[in-house]
């Protein structure tokens, strides 16, 4: 933001198109209005001061994993929704705003296929408007050892990471600051440190708390001219209908310069959709660089008429 800010003269512009992600999975063209934001936690709790034989400690030393466990239960229910008092506040969805996100195109016995799962969590009705609030995610979780070096021991620490993926509703450093009240009632002592002699004789409970910075979500208005114009570009472009998404799941990190700037920022992604995003054999179809073409000669080349 300080660097934008310094060069605000020369950043300014009446748009930002991104080019970003995948099309849709139905292959249609597709314009996105914002995508999530995005933070982390790093928890670590803490049982005797190194591994201990789980005979002659087991039922006395206390267990880590366990303590970690029962936390992280807690701050969600089954429906998967975050327990924590206050984690979507602000977030409404009025009809209309419902409708477009029930337009998307979205195959939900083909998400759940490729997912391999009987039923998603129910945070929201849908799949779209799942993606309207504000997530909370555990990214790793680690104690002891597993599979063929699994010990009887009682681990010394248990560690998990969290993501928390952003709307332009939830900011990240007051979601994160609820996570840290909820911890402090369940009755941890929290640190930023492991913790020293003197630490672990005095609390029961310890939790090591690191964070990372927050990058911020964005969304332009649906209701935003250029968006139209992007999408009557790629119906006549490509003589099909146009998948509008009001805000994609991942992160894209560039909300300091749209936020800043106060620039109506779209995503026009051109890659095809089964293309294995951050993945082993990640890929790019020769068909859709032709699309990309197409789509951006349409673009620079058709006239942007007011619609004021």
């Amino acid at each position: 933001p300080k660097a934008v800010r310094q060069y605000r003269e020369l950043l300014e512009a009446d748009y930002l198109v991104i080019n970003d992600g995948p099309v849709h999975a139905s292959g249609l063209p597709t314009v996105i209005y914002g995508c999530r934001g995005i933070t982390s936690l790093s928890l670590t709790t803490y049982g005797p001061v190194k591994p201990q034989h789980s005979g002659h400690y087991g039922n006395y030393a206390p267990n880590p994993a366990f303590q970690l466990s029962r936390l992280l239960a807690g701050m969600k229910d089954t429906n998967g929704k975050v327990r924590i008092p206050g984690y979507y506040n602000g977030i409404t969805i009025d009809e209309e705003t419902r409708a477009v996100l029930r337009s998307v195109p979205d195959d939900v016995a083909k998400i759940n296929a490729f997912l391999q799962i009987a039923s998603p969590e129910k945070v929201g009705e849908f799949y779209q408007e799942s993606l309207q609030y504000p997530s909370l995610n555990v990214r790793g979780l680690s104690s002891g050892w597993v599979g063929a070096q699994a010990r009887t021991i009682v681990p010394a620490t248990a560690t998990a990471e969290l993501d928390l993926r952003l709307v332009p509703e939830s900011d990240g450093n007051r979601l994160k600051s609820l996570i840290k009240k909820y911890i402090e009632e369940q009755g941890f002592y929290i640190t930023d440190q492991d913790p020293s002699s003197e630490m672990r004789s005095k609390h029961d409970l310890i939790i090591k708390l690191t964070e990372t910075e927050v990058t911020n979500a964005f969304r332009t208005s649906l209701k935003e001219p250029f968006g139209n114009f992007l999408v009557s570009v790629l119906q006549d472009t490509f003589n099909e209908d146009v998948v509008r998404i009001r805000i994609m799941g991942g992160t894209v990190p560039i909300a300091p310069f749209i936020n800043e700037l106060e620039v109506p920022a779209f995503i026009v992604p051109l890659v095809n959709p089964d293309n294995n995003q951050h993945s082993p054999n990640e890929n790019l179809k020769i068909a859709q660089i032709g699309y990309g073409i197409r789509t951006f000669y349409k673009l620079l080349s058709t006239e942007l008429v007011s619609e004021n």
